[in-house]
């Protein structure tokens, strides 16, 4: 499932992490509402976001390892529009995380 957002920021980051890592599972969420009034809020959103990403390329990676293969990815989009990032990421076959 890939979840192709209509902005361009976030169509940018899926185009990306779908391309870069093969991802087959890649979902991006704009939270950039949840931070009004907070840094680098920006009307019209596109600068926090949250990212679900299942790909092969994380086996046998840590955590940080898979965080950095993202940032590196995405390193554009974290120099200019995008303030905030979290990152889920995951390879196939592994449990999602749940929520507290």
């Amino acid at each position: 499932m890939v979840d192709m957002p209509a902005r361009p920021v976030a169509a940018a980051i899926v185009r990306k992490l779908k391309q870069g890592l093969e991802a087959e599972h890649v979902v991006v969420v704009d939270e950039s509402h949840l931070h009004r009034g907070h840094a680098g809020f920006r009307e019209g959103g596109e600068s926090h976001f949250r990212v679900e990403v299942v790909s092969a390329q994380f086996s046998g990676k840590s955590r940080i390892e898979r965080q950095r293969l993202v940032y590196g990815i995405l390193a554009k989009e974290l120099a200019g529009p995008v303030h905030a990032l979290s990152v889920t990421a995951r390879a196939p076959g592994e449990p999602a995380f749940s929520a507290p």
